[in-house]
């Protein structure tokens, strides 16, 4: 199943390093190698060059990986003659660039971003670039208005044809959602990965950061206002690879809650309280397949409620340093 591949192991994996680094104690038994978080934190941050579609950059360390998929998006549909979808990332293992689990990672790598600079030390600069990478994607994946291309690839004829991108010759099938076929959980996540980024390059980049957030708030705004399952719009052309099973409020509540963390304002307050109450009353329901003790690109109640309390923390925090 393409769920279980390595770019999100990936992620988690940083995610795990960058924790240990910073909390774990030094001694080890004796006789053990000490683990070298570094080490994984440098590997995982270089397998997302391994994965990059389009026009590689100058900054290109796997030198062996070359530019691919130069015309994506020129298929877009009737009304829409072409759109520039060159960029963005594989799915680890194929050539398709699934937009779902796609902003999933960049809302996590964001988060990795945001809560543990300090410790990526010299490797910031590389987490950075690699974030870049999939938000300009995520940007020309969301320029028209209540319209977000979700996919690029077929991904059965993909499925059955192994192959380096530099070399594949399978459908390059654009796929979209719109105001008449919606897709609120990948504009949810979407969202989230756009208002997440935001925040991680406020300081180096605010006018970067600045057109982020602005997006994300269209982005959200579109998901919320046409609400229904992309896996309804899309049928067997997402499902069963990426098919949300627990349903799409939690990403319209997630992000709620990023946009409620990047703009530090009570604009968002209604929607995540709404969203919430909404993801309560399914709570029965996914009580019954067990989905909502996971974390993951299909389910983030407990991404959400962590990032809720640590939202909630710092204000907090705030407050009582400026009484």
């Amino acid at each position: 199943m393409a769920a279980n591949r390595v770019m999100f192991s990936c992620v988690f994996s940083m995610l795990v390093a960058l924790m240990a680094a910073a909390t774990m104690p030094s001694a080890v038994a004796e006789g053990e190698t000490p683990p070298n978080y570094a080490d994984a934190l440098s590997k995982c941050l270089l397998f997302y060059e391994g994965q990059r579609s389009g026009k590689l950059p100058p900054t290109q360390r796997l030198t062996w990986r070359k530019d691919s998929a130069l015309n994506d998006g020129q298929d877009a549909g009737v009304c829409i003659l072409s759109v520039d979808l060159v960029g963005g990332y594989y799915d680890a293992g194929d050539n398709v660039k699934f937009g779902f689990p796609m902003a999933f990672t960049g809302t996590l790598l964001s988060w990795s971003i945001i809560e543990f600079s300090e410790e990526l030390g010299p490797e910031l600069a590389h987490a950075h670039e690699a974030l870049r990478w999939l938000t300009d994607y995520l940007l020309k994946a969301t320029a028209q208005p209540n319209r977000i291309f979700v996919q690029v690839g077929d991904p059965y004829s993909d499925h059955n044809c192994w192959e380096r991108p530099e070399d594949m010759d399978t459908l390059r099938t654009t796929y979209q959602v719109n105001d008449t076929h919606p897709g609120s959980e990948v504009a949810g996540e979407t969202a989230a990965a756009l208002a997440a980024a935001s925040i991680a390059f406020r300081s180096s980049d605010p006018a970067y950061a600045d057109e982020l957030l602005s997006r994300a708030k269209t982005v959200y705004d579109f998901g919320h206002t046409y609400q229904g399952s992309y896996g309804t719009s899309l049928g067997k052309w997402v499902c069963p690879f990426y098919c949300d099973y627990s349903g799409y409020q939690d990403e319209l509540l997630w992000g709620a809650a990023w946009l409620n963390r990047a703009t530090n304002s009570s604009q968002y307050e209604n929607h995540i309280i709404h969203g919430i109450q909404q993801h309560m009353q399914m709570k029965t329901q996914l009580d019954e397949t067990a989905r909502e003790w996971f974390f993951g690109w299909d389910n983030k109640e407990a991404g959400i409620y962590i990032l809720l309390q640590t939202q909630k923390a710092h204000n907090n925090y705030l407050d009582n340093g400026s009484k």
